[in-house]
């Protein structure tokens, strides 16, 4: 478990904001020396913490009209990985997780539209050895999203208690 005194939270509060921030100017708006941004960067990378940095793109600027979640069953639990493997190879398929309950893998799809969703799940989904069954949660639109708390991670002890 990673331990995350006030700079760390700082400097991750920053880089989240905006990843290409200079670290000179991260070092000055927290008023420590560039050197310490530079070495805590490291730390958090050298740790995990910092995957990488990446661009955010709008999927319905470029054309993804529909967002959908779809709940995956097994025909058996011992064809999970496989299943896995075969989503990995459809592009329109952006996240892909193992949950409890009545579906064994949830996966989030952006397609054109309804009929290309369509096409994704019954050319591609359903013929993976292994897929059972799916259901579709079309999403109308997103609220909000927003990255784990950052803030939380100071009432973090509270919670182990």
């Amino acid at each position: 478990m990673h331990h995350f005194d006030y700079i760390d939270q700082q400097i991750l509060l920053q880089i989240r904001e905006d990843a290409r921030k200079p670290f000179s100017q991260i070092a000055e708006d927290l008023k420590i020396s560039n050197s310490l941004v530079h070495q805590r960067i490291r730390k958090l990378k050298e740790q995990g913490v910092i995957a990488k940095a990446e661009f955010v793109v709008d999927e319905k600027k470029i054309g993804f009209r529909t967002k959908s979640y779809v709940g995956i069953r097994l025909r058996e639990a011992r064809y999970a990985e496989q299943v896995v493997a075969g989503l990995k190879k459809i592009p329109e398929i952006l996240e892909c997780n193992f949950v409890s309950g009545n579906y064994a893998i949830f996966i989030l799809i952006f397609a054109y539209d309804n009929h290309h969703l369509r096409k994704i799940l019954y050319e591609q989904v359903h013929h993976i050895d292994g897929v059972a069954g799916t259901d579709s949660f079309i999403c109308f639109d997103t609220n909000f999203k927003r990255p784990v708390s950052l803030e939380a991670l100071t009432k973090k002890d509270v919670y182990d208690q």
